[in-house]
């Protein structure tokens, strides 16, 4: 509350952008939210409408300069929503654009809206919220542990990789020192680990991050972990390895002793590079479709024009290809899979939950979509907290990979309607909560930090 300057400000006008009319009513500053409130007297034949905008959701909050009816204050949201308030006076404006500009920039965990949400809930109601989830039935659903695959405790205490989850599914032999060593020749050390079974092909779903190889080194405890893949699957002869970077990123990353894996090295694999652009690129292209979508009276060709140069479907459809590539390579040649990027938790998270989602009916479910995010971009360390933008940290870490996620979901629910049990408000609701810090499950970058923030 102390950095709230003015908790109340009347006779404040909302600006409608579609139909340009003004509605009047007051304006209330809390420690999480900032709510308008309709005046009876527009609106006498009911209680007026209530607008609540939490103040995690505020993207970014921009005063502009004093005109005749009073100082504008323009508030553009995470979740895409803009909001276009006219303030009386401009000491007022100035105090409530100061309070909201530190407001939504929280500078640590504590500070987030799950630390101070109070749901109606007694103790035993929220305890069967963190029980609705459990990743080891769901490796069981998948028909795992078997004869080839096996939980192993390597990474019970967060040694070999921190921002993995504790509990890795791996092939039978793959011993102890091949998983360290070729955690070692990973980057972040986040060596390939199962993702999804496909059971009646036997054949894996596996991730991982690139290899430190540069140009010419080689890890035999990682060539290992390959063949040991391969060897998990009777029905095929080779493992297909994904790598989810446009091939000139891959290069570049090579000369900084990163890279991919050279064929020449690896026995049975088979090499492909899909072309999905990185964080950064991504960025941009949502930038400019925002900006596209806030200009007023666009024409149909101009909006079109706009849309194709910002990227963004362009980019839906990169993910959503790969997506199918990797599903025909499991489901039609019965082959197993290692899908990576550089880091393991973008493109990777992305192209492993569409790929699962299109194989099995169960993630087209609400649980099921609910344990697929559990699974392979909470336990896995999609990093939330960078990519969503929680804390004030770096903004060239912000990027809307899971809303890239989302929307291709989103695509699939409108071409493949029969095919799903939730609908768009869901996916929407969804979109919601990574942003508005209201539950455990976004937080933090990875289940170790989780852990930590209690």
């Amino acid at each position: 509350m102390e950095h709230i300057r003015t908790p109340k400000v009347e006779q404040v006008r909302l600006l409608d952008r579609f139909s340009n009319k003004f509605t009047s009513g007051t304006l209330y500053l809390t420690a999480t939210h900032l709510i308008f409130v309709e005046s009876s007297s527009n609106n006498s034949t009911s209680a007026g409408q209530e607008i609540w905008i939490l103040h995690h959701h505020i993207a970014s909050v921009e005063k502009l300069s004093l005109t005749t009816t009073g100082c504008p204050l323009v508030i553009q949201c995470r979740n895409f929503r803009l909001v276009h308030f006219v303030v009386q006076r401009e000491r007022d404006c100035h105090d409530i654009y100061s309070s909201l500009l530190r407001l939504l920039r929280p500078v640590s965990y504590e500070e987030l809206y799950a630390f101070s949400y109070n749901p109606k809930q007694n103790d035993q109601q929220r305890e069967e919220g963190w029980q609705l989830i459990d990743l080891g039935a769901e490796f069981e659903r998948m028909g795992v542990p078997c004869d080839q695959w096996q939980l192993t405790n390597v990474n019970r205490d967060y040694k070999v990789c921190e921002t993995y989850p504790r509990d890795l599914y791996v092939p039978i032999t793959a011993s102890k020192p091949i998983i360290v060593g070729s955690s070692k020749f990973r980057s972040k050390g986040r060596f390939p680990v199962l993702t999804y079974f496909y059971q009646e092909k036997k054949a894996a779903v596996c991730r991982c991050s690139q290899p430190l190889s540069g140009f010419s080194a080689r890890c035999l405890e990682d060539e290992s972990m390959l063949q040991a893949i391969c060897k998990a699957n009777h029905n095929s002869r080779f493992v297909y390895v994904m790598d989810t970077r446009p091939k000139l990123n891959a290069l570049a990353n090579r000369a900084a002793g990163k890279g991919y894996e050279n064929e020449d090295n690896y026995s049975n694999i088979r090499f492909q590079f899909v072309g999905i652009e990185n964080i950064h690129v991504m960025r941009t292209s949502l930038q400019k479709m925002l900006e596209l979508a806030g200009t007023r009276s666009l024409s149909m060709s101009d909006f079109l024009v706009g849309l194709e140069s910002s990227g963004w479907l362009r980019h839906i459809k990169a993910v959503l290809d790969a997506a199918i590539f990797l599903t025909k390579a499991v489901t039609v040649e019965g082959a197993s899979v290692l899908v990576h990027c550089s880091d393991g938790w973008d493109r990777t998270a992305q192209v492993c939950s569409l790929g699962a989602l299109l194989m099995d009916p169960y993630y087209r479910t609400m649980k099921g979509l609910m344990v697929l995010i559990e699974k392979d971009w909470i336990s896995f360390g999609h990093k939330f907290a960078d990519r969503c933008d929680q804390l004030d940290g770096d903004p060239k870490e912000v990027s809307p990979i899971f809303t890239q996620f989302l929307e291709c979901v989103w695509q699939l629910t409108e071409q493949f309607p029969q095919a799903f049990e939730f609908s768009e408000w869901f996916l929407l609701q969804i979109h919601e909560h990574i942003h508005s810090c209201q539950y455990g499950n976004f937080l933090g970058n990875n289940q170790r930090q989780r852990e930590d923030l209690k």
